[in-house]
């Protein structure tokens, strides 16, 4: 249930997101999901991608800092209160969401989530009968 995700830090200028993307794109390497945040003097830009270490190796060679990093996925409903459902589960165990991104497949939502143990959120959802996804499951998207 565990999927790994990478993390690219890119300057805030011109050009760097483009750049990583002409690069997986190069390779036939597919992106699921995909999220961009910045500040001032950086962008961090976290995405699922096919295959995350080819990914990885690939941006390092082109002198991109990449991390990769374990996220959660659950497919829920498009709408908030079952997005706040999934939010309030692991709340009530105080197992805290470091981030969340979501993208919507229609009439589901694929939700992403970071927490502060992904294992006891994975049984947590689990044990609520919330359906959570494979990498393999989200390549397929």
């Amino acid at each position: 249930m565990i999927i790994h995700q990478l993390s690219v830090f890119l300057e805030n200028k011109s050009g760097r997101l483009t750049e990583v993307l002409e690069a997986l794109g190069e390779e036939n390497i597919r992106i699921t999901a995909l999220s961009v945040a910045d500040t001032a003097e950086f962008g961090l830009l976290r995405m699922i991608v096919s295959e995350p270490e080819k990914a990885r190796e690939l941006l390092k060679k082109r002198n991109f800092t990449v991390n990769r990093s374990e996220v959660i996925s659950v497919m829920a409903p498009s709408e908030a209160g079952h997005y706040a459902r999934v939010l309030r589960i692991l709340s009530d165990l105080e197992i805290s969401v470091e981030y969340t991104y979501a993208f919507s497949t229609g009439d589901k939502s694929i939700i992403i989530l970071r927490c502060s143990d992904n294992e006891k959120a994975i049984q947590a959802l689990k044990s609520h009968e919330m359906e959570l996804l494979r990498a393999s499951d989200l390549y397929k998207i």
